[in-house]
């Protein structure tokens, strides 16, 4: 069997992410489900993408999250300057996130 054949993903966590009530549950199992350098870069992709959507240069980006010219590149290459621009800017311009450039983060 080759080595390259890609392993169907799957579904569980995604179903249980959906079943969650509220905040507190919500940062609870992502604590369980995740190291905690794990989960600062992911909230810190996310407070990048808002401020990228709220149309905020790169240097203020970086001094309000610490995240690297890279990981800002990145984030805006999946966010902004992908053809379906994502479920995270459909997520954060649903939130009305971008709309407010004094939208705490």
């Amino acid at each position: 069997m080759a080595r390259n054949t890609k392993k169907k993903r799957s579904t569980g966590m995604y179903e249980a992410i959906l079943q969650l009530r509220d905040l507190e549950e919500c940062k609870r199992f992502f604590e369980d489900l995740c190291s905690p350098t794990e989960l600062r870069s992911m909230e810190q992709r996310y407070d990048v993408a808002v401020y990228l959507l709220q149309d905020q240069v790169y240097t203020e980006i970086l001094e309000k999250t610490g995240a690297s010219s890279a990981t800002i590149s990145r984030v805006r290459r999946n966010i902004l300057d992908n053809e379906d621009g994502g479920a995270m800017r459909e997520l954060i311009l649903r939130m009305g996130l971008a709309e407010n450039t004094d939208a705490s983060v």
